[in-house]
């Protein structure tokens, strides 16, 4: 959520009544808070800012200042510690304790996977799936993330600990610790500590010298966080990979152990990545077999991913694509075509690629057999419940291609034509030119002065005579304006993407069939990896009208969804809310009907 900045929208003190209503809110929400408490959290005398941002991807969030610190974050109306205040009252939340590096991945944004999960002598926190909840490291009660729990502690133990735990929303070191004053986690002592008890189970290969002596440390009272934050650098140069081998190892032990997998021989003589392999394979042919229809197709190769080959996903396993030797799913894609031409995948669109074909004829399709262990029920949606659960939004990235009249200037940066270069590259670019060929003005230093490279580069020819120099800001934004307008859209696990011209938006429109009745027409939703199909039937089921999909007039190999009536307020709530599209992106809410008006 704060991995990266965070854009403030307004930074105002918080009244009375809203102070009173807080406190009661926080009240509620977090049971174990004595009203001394509440009392040490919101001092009277003491100035209260609520602080309205805009997270990275778009999503509003209201943060509670004090004392320059935030102290509670609110989002979709509900209330969240941040770690400040959880280092003040560190028993306020269930907590969930794991490794020290683990910690670098959730403040980079990662979730925290149960098989990262340190499990005391007393066994798991007690949640429910949403309940908000904490996680802290070996050694130190101290918490160092906040998120919610992604299942409840019984469906925690009953998946023999695989899949997401805590889905995690703010951690320490991210960018709404940076917004305080960063102080570091305290030393919280552990009773009864998770290193204790692994010290007395078999198979365990977690166990390092940096962590003995981050525990001596703690026990002659020393401060851990110097321990912790050498310990997560020494560890940062190690593998994901290695790190996976070892946890699915460790895993594969146990099962053995307990004589819970049958099957665990057989497999013992694979690497995790070839018995990866292996599932993906086998939930490929499943999905092609019992889910995809004719009728689907084309397909796009996300929808295919999230809604097919999830939900053929075996009981007990988790389908990670990262974990094989294929990395993305494009060119396992790729294999299945070219080795044993089961389907056939074009980009019908370009960056977004779908299925087009199916050979069900093929031998080793049709030999394969359903697995009787098949994770549907746990897995899979009905409709489009999968996907809206699991779509993620690109990162779309502003960025800017050298023109064949700016080429001069990023000459000594080696920049050709068509180079695309972030906002913050061509600003460095032009200041080291600047101060490489000394144009800063000698007396006032907010000026460069005008050479003939720059001037050919970004001066009118009106201008030749009469601008000498000119501020720093002007020279950046003048170099920017000539640039080609360009843009990166990176969707989750595929790779990055570079396009020309500006973001071409969701449009949404109202148009007129007919006796006057209004249609609301949506286009452009391939361009955000959304299936169209997916989004007309979710519409369908939610505002019970009619809808359909029809080619776009204009545009090759595109369509857009019609739907009947003025359904601008459900279509703006459905990306806006369940999506998170960024509203920038999305054109036409405006178009929705007033308030306390007919249509």
């Amino acid at each position: 959520m704060f991995a990266k900045a965070f854009r403030v929208r307004s930074n105002t003190v918080i009244k009375g009544s809203d102070r009173r209503k807080l406190r009661a809110d926080i009240s509620t929400a977090f049971p174990l808070l004595s009203m001394e408490d509440l009392n040490e959290l919101f001092p009277n005398k003491e100035e209260l800012n609520i602080v309205k941002i805009y997270a990275h991807k778009g999503d509003a969030v209201t943060l509670y200042v004090l004392q320059k610190n935030p102290i509670f974050f609110q989002m979709e109306k509900q209330l969240f510690p941040t770690v400040y205040t959880l280092w003040r009252y560190p028993a306020m939340l269930p907590a969930f304790t794991t490794w020290p590096p683990v910690l670098q991945k959730l403040a980079g944004g990662a979730d925290l996977m149960l098989p990262g999960v340190v499990v005391s002598a007393s066994g798991l926190p007690e949640v429910d799936q949403g309940d908000c909840c904490a996680v802290n490291l070996v050694a130190n009660r101290a918490p160092v993330a906040v998120g919610t729990a992604a299942m409840s502690s019984a469906e925690m133990r009953s998946s023999g600990m695989k899949g997401k735990g805590v889905n995690i929303l703010h951690t320490y070191m991210d960018q709404l610790w940076v917004f305080g004053d960063k102080t570091n986690p305290p030393v919280i002592p552990v009773t009864n500590s998770p290193a204790q008890v692994e010290e007395e189970t078999e198979g365990e290969e977690y166990e390092e010298e940096e962590e003995v002596k981050a525990e001596g440390e703690v026990r002659d009272g020393q401060n851990i966080s110097e321990p912790v934050k050498k310990y997560c650098q020494s560890m940062q140069e190690l593998r994901l990979e290695k790190q996976d081998a070892e946890v699915l190892k460790k895993e594969e032990m146990d099962k053995v152990r307990e004589g819970e997998d049958s099957d665990g021989e057989e497999d013992d003589s694979r690497s995790p990545q070839e018995q990866m392999d292996a599932l993906l394979l086998q939930c490929f042919l499943h999905a092609l077999k019992t889910k995809v229809k004719k009728s689907e197709l084309p397909l796009l190769t996300s929808t295919f991913l999230r809604n097919h080959m999830v939900a053929c996903c075996p009981r007990g396993k988790q389908l990670d694509i990262k974990k094989s030797s294929y990395k993305k799913l494009s060119k396992f894609l790729q294999c299945m075509q070219r080795d044993y031409s089961l389907v056939q995948v074009k980009e019908l669109s370009k960056g977004v690629e779908s299925i087009v074909e199916v050979d069900w004829k093929n031998p080793k399709l049709s030999s394969f057999r359903t697995p009787e262990d098949c994770g549907t029920e746990n897995n899979s949606v009905e409709g489009c419940g999968a996907f809206e659960v699991s779509y993620q939004p690109p990162e779309i990235t502003p960025l800017y291609g050298v023109t064949a009249r700016l080429e001069p200037l990023f000459q000594d940066a080696q920049k050709r034509k068509g180079t695309a270069l972030k906002a913050i590259e061509v600003r460095n670019i032009i200041t080291d030119y600047v101060k490489k060929n000394e144009l800063v003005h000698e007396i006032n230093k907010n000026f460069v002065i005008i050479n003939p490279t720059l001037c050919d580069c970004l001066l009118e020819k009106s201008e030749y005579q009469e601008v000498e120099k000119l501020k720093w800001d002007d020279l950046i934004s003048r170099t920017l304006s000539r640039m080609q307008a360009c843009h990166e859209v990176l969707f989750p696990g595929q790779r990055a993407m570079v396009k020309k011209g500006q973001v071409e938006p969701i449009d949404i429109t109202i148009a007129s069939r007919g006796s006057n009745k209004k249609v609301t027409i949506i286009k452009n939703l391939e361009g955000f990896g959304l299936d169209p199909a997916l989004v007309a039937d979710t519409l369908q089921h939610r505002v019970q009208a009619s809808c359909i999909i029809q080619d776009s007039p204009g545009a090759r190999n595109r369509v857009q969804v019609q739907i009947q009536g003025n359904q601008v307020q459900h279509v703006g709530k459905l990306l806006l809310d369940q999506y998170h599209i960024p509203r920038k992106y999305v054109q036409g809410l405006d178009k929705a009907p007033k308030p306390g008006k007919k249509k």
